[in-house]
This record gives C-alpha cells, structure tokens and sequence, in this order.
C-alpha cells in the first residue's frame, strides 16, 4: 500500500489540477492547443476535471499498479473446463438400474455350474451324445431359438432312451465334478451376505450328489439347495418361489443370480424376482439388445461385481433373529 500513495504524490505533482482545492486557471486569448485544452478543462460544475481519471488504490491491490499509474482492472471470464468423464464402471454398460431402486433385499438365490463354480463341463459334446450326432444337435438348436434345454428333450422320450440319456450325463456331470473350481469371488460375496445376514440359496439343473460335494468341498452351505430332482426344475419359477415361501420372503426382496438368460433369469423373471446375469465371457448381446422376456435387472462380469450391485442398488435389510432360524 505504500506503493500505492507514493504513486499519488507523484501523480498529483504532475497534475496539480487534480487536487480537490485547485482554482481554474485564468483563460487567456489565443488558441489553445488539445494538450493545453484538456489539462484546462473544467466539469459541469464549474470544477476542474482531474486527468487522468483513476480507480481509488484502496480498491485494487498494490501488486496490480503498474509503474505507469494505475490502470482499470481487468476481470477475465472464469474458464470453462469440460465436464470430466464419469469414472469407468465394473459393470458393463447394460447395467442401468431398474425401476424398484433401493427396495429391500433380504435373500439371494444362485445358480452353480458357471456361476458359483467355473464352468468345466463341455456341454455342447455332451449334447452331441445324448441327442445321437451333429445333425440332432443342430436340430434342436435351431427348435430352440439357438439354446437346448436337453432336460425337456428328453422328458418326451421312452424309458430306454430316457435311461441311456440320464447315463450319458451323470458321465459328464462326473467328469466335471473331478474338475470342480469355485468362482472367483464366490466366498467373498458369500461372507458379505452373511455379515448383513442376508439368506442365501441355490438352484441348479445339477444331480444332488453334485450340489453335496460343492457344499464338502468349499465349506458354504446354501440353504434350501435344490437340484433338478426337484420339479419342475428351471426355468420353471417353481423352485424360486419355493425357497421364497421357506424363507417366508416375498419374491421383490429377492435376487436371482445366474449365468443362463433361458434359465436363471427367466426363471426369476417369471417368479417375480431382481435378476442379475453373471456374463463372464461376453458371449450374450449388449442388454438393450436382448428380448424383453429374457433381459435382466443387471448384468455383471464377475461375481465381485454382484456385490457392488447390491451395495448401490439396493437396501440390505437382515432378516430377524426369528427368521434366521428357520
């Protein structure tokens, strides 16, 4: 500020018309130049017009007066800066939250071979076998809409064929169960619904020996567990909605999760359930893409993803004490 007042002075001393007190000086006859006029000039009132005309320095800070006498401030527009782009999501880009946001969740029920465990049965060479050759297999995927439920094909076949089918694949089911891997994630998520006490189920289209020895092996229990003796079997929403009255739960509060839209989600979808397809290897269609009937809620890359779902999108309400025990 000091800067500033010694600037003042030394403007004053070179206009002395510029102190409040100045008298006009005494117009004289001649002509007189612009440079004389101007410093001459008097305002409307009769007054001496101070030059040059100056911002008050108690306005502007000192390191904003130049050497030359102070100059107008000059305020720049802000600079606009582009919106920064929304952080990458882990889920894919179908996974627009429904409608119900934030309902109560208090159950989850999963699909096992590829979602709760890593897929290793070679179903296509299983088909092959069990429908007699290439040709067959083609057949029914075309009836299917490119998908082949060789449960229901073989529901309308005789007892002979039926009993060599069934053989063909408890083969391959255990050759599978040998080779048996849990998802990665799967007990992480496991934990997470058991410290929110949140239930947790499972529907396959597996035999019962099947579901036993995924239960020995990885130490998580899924409560009720119903494998395809149970019927109608998926995507029948059958078994979803009897572990929904086990639970004593309405379908909205619950989740299906699984790695089948012909299946796991139609059979939640027909249940009245959420839905969430577990698509690992990006081998289904973008989800605004899929047909109505079989899209789901939410569509993941990995089980942690599920997790994430259901943190954002859901509320997380634990049973009761007296609910946990039935």
């Amino acid at each position: 500020m000091l800067e500033d007042v010694t600037l003042l002075e030394k403007n004053a001393a070179r206009n002395p018309g510029s102190e409040p007190h100045a008298r006009a000086p005494t117009p004289t006859h001649h002509t007189p130049s612009r440079r004389h006029a101007r410093a001459h000039a008097t305002d409307r009132r009769g007054r001496p017009e101070t030059a040059p005309r100056m911002l008050l320095p108690r306005l502007l800070p000192a390191h904003r007066l130049l050497a030359g006498g102070p100059r107008p401030l000059l305020l720049l527009p802000r600079r606009r800066l582009a919106p920064r782009p929304p952080a990458a999501v882990s889920m894919s880009s179908s996974s627009s939250a429904p409608a119900r946001r934030r309902g109560p969740l208090r159950g989850v029920v999963f699909d096992m071979d590829g979602t709760l465990t890593v897929p290793v049965i070679d179903f296509p060479a299983m088909y092959r076998e069990v429908l007699g050759g290439e040709a067959a297999y083609a057949a029914a995927r075309e009836a299917g809409g490119g998908a082949v439920d060789i449960l229901h094909c073989i529901e309308a076949w005789g007892p002979d064929e039926q009993r060599r089918a069934y053989e063909a694949i408890a083969r391959f089911e255990r050759d599978g169960l040998d080779r048996l891997q849990i998802m990665p994630g799967a007990a992480e998520l496991c934990g997470f619904l058991d410290a929110r006490q949140i239930r947790r189920g499972l529907i396959t289209r597996n035999v019962k020996g099947a579901v036993d020895l995924f239960h020995q092996r990885f130490g998580m229990t899924f409560v009720p567990a119903l494998s395809r003796e149970f019927r109608p079997y998926k995507p029948d929403p059958a078994p979803l909605l009897h572990i929904c009255s086990t639970w004593d739960i309405p379908p909205t509060e619950v989740i299906m999760v699984g790695d089948s839209l012909k299946d796991d989600i139609v059979c939640g979808k027909r249940a009245g359930a959420f839905t969430c397809l577990l698509d690992e290897t990006g081998r289904y269609a973008p989800h605004d893409s899929l047909p109505e009937d079989v899209k789901p809620d939410f569509m993941v890359s990995s089980l942690p993803q599920v997790l994430s779902v259901l943190e954002e999108h859901f509320d997380l309400a634990p049973v009761s004490v007296a609910e946990s025990r039935i």
